[in-house]
């Protein structure tokens, strides 16, 4: 009913498809403009101890800076909007040996490694 309607009080041009703006951006471009140098600096610069610009770290550096709150799980929609992406960080030891670990794959990996048993009639 609500299209007859409102066919009947603005004819075809009624019905047609409007582009839907949805929700305003939190962040005016000026402030996007802030967040990007911000960004190239790094998170070093911010106090953190890696060099990876996680979700979390991103929506903390725009409550700080702007007076914005971002859900970390909504970041990566905003990096992508800036053609930047969130990192995630490989969680690794910190006493791993790359040495080590190069030797065992060549000398002890391959002698542990299962091999195929190949095609055989059951």
């Amino acid at each position: 009913m609500r299209w007859y309607h409102a066919r009947r009080r603005g004819g075809e041009k009624a019905l047609r498809v409007r582009f839907s703006p949805g929700r305003p951006l939190k962040l005016r471009p000026k402030q996007l403009k802030r967040l990007i140098q911000l960004l190239l600096k790094g998170p070093m610069t911010r106090g953190y101890r890696t060099n990876l610009w996680t979700t979390a770290r991103i929506a903390r550096l725009i409550a700080e800076e702007f007076g914005v709150d971002y859900h970390p799980n909504h970041m990566g929609r905003l990096m992508h909007r800036l053609q930047w992406s969130h990192q995630k960080p490989e969680r690794r030891a910190i006493e791993r040996n790359e040495k080590q670990i190069e030797q065992w794959k060549r000398q002890q990996w391959p002698r542990i490694k299962k091999k195929p048993l190949g095609w055989a009639p059951i």
